[in-house]
């Protein structure tokens, strides 16, 4: 049997009979999906957070340290009374 036919079949099985699902199946199903979305909404606002203070660290050290500048030779003295 090949894909399309096998596909055939699953079709017609599927339109022969409803699907049964027990009514108190849907209270636990919008019970634990608004749990994962709440979940999920959590996790994204911690890693937000997480990103933004990270930022914010970055940008405090960077303005501190000044990595940008060059840093002074020191493996010459400098050259005083000539």
């Amino acid at each position: 049997m090949n894909r399309p036919e096998r596909e055939a079949a699953v079709r017609r099985i599927m339109e022969r009979t409803p699907p049964q699902v027990p009514p108190e199946l849907y209270a636990d199903v919008v019970r634990r999906g608004s749990r994962m979305l709440r979940r999920r909404m959590a996790a994204r606002r911690l890693m937000w957070m997480l990103l933004c203070a990270a930022v914010v660290a970055f940008t405090v050290w960077a303005l501190m340290v000044h990595p940008w500048v060059e840093p002074p030779s020191e493996t010459t003295p400098p050259l005083t009374g000539w």
